[in-house]
């Protein structure tokens, strides 16, 4: 057992038993490579991830390749998701040495940490012109004693690059010699038009494979619709659900999607279902069954929450982590079907059960089954003569029966750490799920989870990015504190307590004291406070996570219209022209930021509620999709925030359509305020 044994992460705890001499991340290490002049080998991963697990069984579970390692080197293991500040920098220098990057991420350093060489998955022996994990370690060996002086230069120049990496994706002309209105609706169009380029038109989403869901840059095209009726822009959004939906991505009988799929027709997966994937969609989703109506988004968000609730909730209020991929050391092994099976346990159902879900003898993936769908309930109904209350019936009492067989299987590991951004969306997903449906317990859940964030993972002077069974470990990163802010946001629209928005508030300027950098106007990821690594980096990219940045634009913004707080409206100018031209560029990479644009061009509507029925009438208008607005509602006069200033209760209650704060003529009913809003000018 070696020094692993001690962490908490669930992924390091995976590797106490290997024969390498391990070390977490941390001063220890690095005082060893210095003193004994050795390179030092961090491989970062995480729990869930199946090339992670099949690079440890082929070589770090191997008694010679770790008396190489153990000899030559002084290995790190980190979890990149409790670590995404180093793991950040370094997948950065391995994209930069080849091109590609991803996990496990093997990563060669000097002493003091600088990066030199690195790759990802290494086999145990040589194939498809890949060196062998041996090879590798003796080659790397070998140059570090013999040509030093060309390791730290090759050091000295990859470090460099990665310290200009953010740099380069910022826009270098003053803001005060920007053109006015550089931000217009034509911009916002040429953004959906290279967004468009990329849609896959017949299986939906984006590119060829490996395809992921991309709810980001679904969202902006959500929202690109809403403002300008562009019927191809919710075409895509909803062909792209439907299709991962009925396919193998989504798991048919337990609910939930997998992290991404490996084929263009979204059939196979790669297994492991992740909180933030499901997080991201059950909110876009709720926001598309605003518009659509579609049972089939309604019985995916509930399905897809009941699993979360059932599988990925603590008993303290925290959300888990993940799901693996594999179970009894084979990839999808818990989720997939043989014919034979099915008919063992369905008996005369099964044959309408394997011609719906794509069951065959032979199989369709590897000699097994992965449950999709090739048509929806109604298309399949239709074609084959049948009454679809019936089928839709028998369809759900056949997936209850299979569950209850597979739930008896070995199950999946579940990686039990709670990050706090993670968690943040996915009380997100819970509060727009509550506006779309109505399901109190939604709003509950949030609650309790913002509460468990609020007293399990604060410690006295800032929040803690990871908690497990009591141990709160790591300082906040930036996305933490911004995606929180933006779930406080949300709890504040749904419940109108001040509470939350004080709170977000009061982070807000936590955030700007200890993360800003007034030189770009921009934000680090890490705090003024936090370890010193070779880079700061501030990590601008929407990727599968929204990213701290972009989400303190849509923050800011929201927190400045409702307290009237104008150096924060000033600021999201300043930080969407530093990175405009890189929107541009790379729209799909700065989805969230393109969002956060289209909200300059189409303002927020402020919305102000008077009266006795202020909250229900809250709650109607939030049932339907506005993207751009923020709300406050109260039942008796409130003089506190500029947005409620001099409005006063009368009889009925009454709402009031604003922009700067200057508002129309006040309306009784949701149906007014809907149309208010719809022919609002810009």
């Amino acid at each position: 057992m070696n020094r692993l044994s001690k962490e908490s992460s669930p992924y390091l705890q995976q590797h106490k038993n290997n024969p390498v001499d391990w070390f977490p991340w941390g001063e220890e290490a690095f005082a060893k490579a210095k003193a004994e002049n050795k390179p030092i080998l961090i491989s970062i991963g995480y729990s869930t991830c199946h090339w992670c697990h099949v690079m440890e069984r082929e070589s770090f579970e191997d008694e010679i390749v770790a008396a190489i390692m153990n000899e030559k080197f002084v290995n790190i293991k980190i979890d990149r998701e409790e670590r995404p500040d180093i793991d950040s920098i370094y997948i950065e220098a391995v994209q930069i040495m080849t091109g590609s990057g991803g996990w496990p991420l093997n990563c060669f350093l000097l002493p003091d940490g600088r990066p030199f060489y690195g790759g990802t998955y290494y086999p145990a022996t040589e194939n498809h012109n890949r060196p062998s994990w041996k090879q590798v370690l003796q080659n790397i060996s070998e140059t570090y004693k013999k040509r030093y002086e060309e390791v730290v230069k090759q050091a000295d120049k990859l470090t460099n690059y990665v310290k200009e990496a953010d740099n380069k994706l910022l826009d270098k002309n003053f803001d005060e010699l920007r053109p006015k209105n550089k931000f217009d609706k034509n911009f916002l169009n040429k953004i959906f038009d290279t967004i468009q380029n990329r849609f896959d038109k017949v299986e939906g989403g984006f590119g060829t494979t490996p395809k992921f869901p991309n709810t980001m840059s679904l969202r902006f095209c959500l929202n690109h619709y809403y403002f300008t009726n562009n019927e191809t822009a919710i075409n895509q959004v909803t062909l792209a659900l439907d299709k991962m939906i009925q396919g193998g991505i989504y798991d048919q009988i337990g609910g939930g999607f997998a992290r991404y799929a490996t084929d263009k027709a979204w059939l196979i997966p790669h297994f492991e279902k992740m909180l933030y994937d499901n997080a991201l969609l059950v909110s876009l989703l709720s926001d598309v069954y605003k518009i659509t109506k579609k049972q089939l988004y309604k019985d995916t968000i509930i399905e897809t929450l009941t699993f979360i609730e059932r599988e990925m909730f603590s008993i303290e209020g925290g959300f888990y982590t993940a799901q693996d991929a594999d179970s009894e050391e084979k990839e999808g092994q818990y989720y997939v079907w043989q014919k034979i099976e099915i008919e063992n346990i369905l008996g005369e159902a099964a044959d309408l059960f394997c011609l719906f879900y794509d069951v065959s003898e032979a199989g369709n993936w590897e000699g097994v089954n992965i449950l999709n769908r090739k048509q929806s309930f109604i298309e399949f109904a239709k074609a084959n003569n049948l009454e679809l209350k019936r089928l839709q019936s028998q369809m759900a009492i056949c997936r209850a029966k299979l569950y209850e067989v597979r739930r008896k299987r070995i199950k999946p590991k579940l990686d039990d750490k709670i990050l706090l951004n993670w968690n943040a969306l996915m009380s997100a997903a819970f509060l727009s799920a509550y506006t779309a449906l109505g399901n109190e317990k939604y709003l509950e859940i949030a609650e309790q989870n913002l509460n468990f964030i609020n007293h399990k993972m604060k410690g006295n002077r800032f929040y803690f990015h990871t908690y497990k069974k009591g141990i709160q470990k790591q300082t906040g990163f930036l996305d933490d504190y911004a995606l929180l802010i933006d779930t406080l946001l949300k709890a504040f629209d749904v419940t109108q307590n001040e509470n939350y928005l004080k709170k977000a508030t009061k982070l807000s300027e936590f955030v700007i004291e200890h993360y800003f950098d007034d030189k770009t106007n921009l934000f680090y990821f890490t705090s003024k406070n936090q370890e010193n690594l070779i880079v700061r980096k501030k990590n601008l990219y929407d990727n599968a996570l929204p990213s701290g940045n972009s989400t303190m634009v849509h923050n800011l913004l929201k927190i400045g219209i409702l307290t009237d707080n104008e150096a924060y409206k000033r600021l999201v100018i300043k930080m969407l022209n530093k990175v405009q031209s890189s929107i541009e560029k790379y729209p799909t990479s700065f989805a969230n930021w393109a969002t956060a644009m289209q909200f300059l061009v189409y303002p927020l509507h402020e919305i102000a509620i008077i009266g006795k029925d202020a909250m229900e009438l809250s709650t109607k208008i939030q049932a339907h999709y506005i993207p751009n607005y923020v709300l406050m509602a109260t039942e008796i006069e409130n003089n506190s925030y500029p947005l409620l200033r001099g409005k006063v209760v009368s009889t009925s209650t009454l709402i009031y359509v604003c922009q700067n704060y200057a508002c129309q003529l006040p309306v009784k009913s949701v149906k007014e305020v809907l149309e208010k809003i719809r022919t609002f000018p810009f």
